[in-house]
């Protein structure tokens, strides 16, 4: 006698079991995913409200599920669960995952999301295809936060701020660029080729979890119901109590604070865009003529020299200070016994770890620049710099050094520069160092060449940029006897023999040590230039553009960067008397310590007149 499913149903189980529409993060004894479970008077037909059911099954009854499930069911329910489980990990993580690199503690990722429990009552009430792309679109919402997260932790560590979703995109490029300068071309390859396949990955498998999770809540909306409501009742309690984990709120909202707080950056961001076009449009010193600007300093040879990350860690770090200070000390009694004198002090740079040019155009104009959206708009003005001051007077021919140029500068037109002399006319035949183009000294004697040693109708007015010291300070170049510096070939050998970045950076204490090591070379160079080069109408005025990154100044370090102004004639330095600078090349703790962008008005100040005065100091 036949027997039919309708008159005798198959268990639970092995409906299941026999179904062919079985996804493959079902497990193979659960229910299928939306389908109500058929009865004798019942089955085929689709309840009021229900979802609709699956593929009817067409497996004959009491037959094994198809495939390597039906031959392994124990394995099949293992990997299944461990997949479910792998899923809400990954959704937690995303959920949970802070953007800052201190609160990266197995505490943050032990709390209560209150975004999970409102997705998951939401996916639980739409039906089901409506479900399955609110799921995708979800997941791939977390993974894209997920994203900014890790960009903001990058940021924090290598520039001390987090990632602005509005105007640092370029600055992923010169990340790849530095990259590749550092460990070649194809190690950067890989590792952009990797960043890429984990972005990839994690939106596809955030979205798929999301999916998954979704169909284990439809096969169980009972349980998932009464789950999602018990989570978020103590989701409340929680808030309400103030209960904490490891000094962190045990119920958690900080993927829509973050959301909220990117909301309101972008806001910010545009606002001070604004702003700030309206303050670079107006400036003191925009109508004093060239002939009442920089009196102090006529007849003088000029010389503004920044030097790559060199920071008030290099001079007060247990580690790094002594060799940078005895630098110092020893370069003050070189130069005081070469007719020279020094003064120094504290400047807080408009940027940290990187980003070299904001500190540039901020020392320079005299404006706050700390972004790249503020950079953009200073440099498309015509807001006056101190090197463009000296070009206004007409006294002084102004020149540029620029070796970590290596491609078109159009923004030498707003600083007003002469002439520039990035790397490819600076002559250099030999080797690079990491980013570096080429060793301080060699720049120096490239300026030496190319134009200070040179005569002159007018004195000049130098803008130079030393590379040596930036990051990843291996391997680096050594001091050499000027004769012997040349085309730059002879540091073939030098470079060679060097330290791998790889290998250095594998440990704090040994890239804050190179770090130190650069600093004093680059400082070792400048010095001996002025010991050798310099004559009694020398003023030099050097300075760091920002700190290093925080693997080498520390997490909580300043902005501060040391600046020094040595002259030879007395007279200079007694116009900067009322400065109280200390009177050595490195600054003392009670030095005063100036935002980078008051500097250039109490320069033009020092050594010419007041804005807009039709007087000279000397005539008063």
């Amino acid at each position: 006698m036949s027997h039919t499913t309708d008159s005798h149903p198959l268990p639970q189980e092995e409906r299941n079991t026999a179904s062919e529409d079985l996804p493959p993060d079902d497990d193979p004894q659960t229910a299928s995913p939306d389908a109500p479970e058929a009865t004798p008077d019942t089955a085929g037909a689709v309840p009021d409200g229900a979802d609709a059911p699956e593929e009817q099954d067409t497996a004959p009854p009491g037959a094994p599920a198809p495939g390597w499930r039906g031959r392994h069911p124990a394995a099949a329910r293992t990997l299944a669960w461990t997949t479910t489980v792998l899923a809400g990990v990954l959704v937690l993580a995303t959920l949970l995952l802070p953007n800052d690199p201190a609160r990266l503690t197995p505490a943050e990722f032990l709390r209560i999301p209150v975004e999970g429990i409102a997705g998951a009552a939401l996916l639980l009430v739409l039906p089901r295809t409506v479900r399955r792309v609110a799921a995708v679109l979800a997941g791939t919402v977390l993974a894209l936060l997920a994203v900014l997260d890790f960009l903001d932790i990058g940021f924090i560590e290598a520039l001390g701020r987090g990632f602005n979703v509005v105007f640092d995109w370029p600055l992923l490029g010169d990340g790849a660029s530095f990259l590749q300068d550092s460990i070649g071309r194809a190690g950067a390859l890989g590792v952009e080729i990797a960043a890429v396949v984990l972005v990839v990955a994690l939106l596809v498998l955030t979205a798929l979890a999301v999916v998954r999770l979704s169909n284990l809540m439809a096969r169980h909306r009972a349980a998932a119901a009464g789950t999602t409501l018990v989570l978020g009742t103590a989701w409340v309690l929680c808030t309400a109590l103030g209960l904490q984990v490891a000094g962190a709120p045990l119920a958690s909202r900080s993927t829509s604070d973050l959301v909220q707080a990117r909301m309101d950056g972008v806001s910010a961001t545009l606002k001070d865009e604004r702003e700030f076009a309206k303050v670079a449009a107006t400036d003191p010193y925009h109508d004093t003529p060239g002939s009442k600007l920089l009196t102090g300093l006529r007849g003088k040879d000029v010389i503004f020299t920044f030097i790559e990350s060199y920071g008030r860690s290099a001079v007060q770090d247990p580690l790094m200070a002594p060799g940078v200070d005895d630098v110092l000390a020893k370069g003050t009694e070189r130069l005081r016994a070469a007719g020279f004198s020094a003064r120094s002090g504290w400047l807080t740079s408009a940027t940290y770890g990187g980003s070299s040019w904001l500190g540039h155009s901020t020392f320079l104009s005299g404006l706050w620049i700390d972004n790249q959206q503020r950079y953009r708009t200073v440099t498309a003005g015509d807001h006056l710099t101190l090197t463009k001051a000296f070009r206004r007077t007409g006294a002084w021919r102004t020149v540029g050094i620029m070796p970590g140029v290596t491609k078109g500068w159009p923004e030498a037109k707003f600083y007003g520069l002469d002439h520039v002399y990035d790397s490819r006319e600076l002559g250099y035949q030999g080797p690079k160092f990491s980013w570096s183009t080429m060793p301080d000294q060699y720049s120096l004697s490239a300026f030496q060449r190319l134009e200070h040693g040179r005569p002159h109708d007018k004195p000049l007015m130098s803008e130079i940029i030393l590379t040596s010291s930036h990051n990843p300070w291996a391997p680096l170049p050594k001091t050499l006897p000027w004769n012997k510096v040349g085309d730059g070939s002879v540091y073939r050998s030098i470079e060679k023999a060097g330290k791998n970045p790889v290998d250095v950076w594998q440990q704090t204490d040994k890239v804050r040590t190179e770090y130190g090591k650069s600093i004093q070379y680059s400082l070792n160079s400048l010095i001996s230039y002025v010991e050798k080069y310099g004559n009694k109408n020398t003023v030099l005025v050097f300075l760091g553009d920002h700190q290093p990154v925080a693997k080498v100044s520390g997490d909580h370090a300043s902005r501060d960067v040391p600046v020094a102004l040595v002259a030879h004639d007395p007279d200079v330095l007694k116009r900067i008397s009322g400065w109280h600078w200390t009177p050595s090349l490195n600054p003392g703790h009670r030095a005063p310590v100036w935002r980078m962008d008051t500097f250039r008005d109490r320069f033009l100040k020092a050594y010419g007149p007041h804005p807009g005065a039709t007087t000279s100091p000397a005539s008063r």
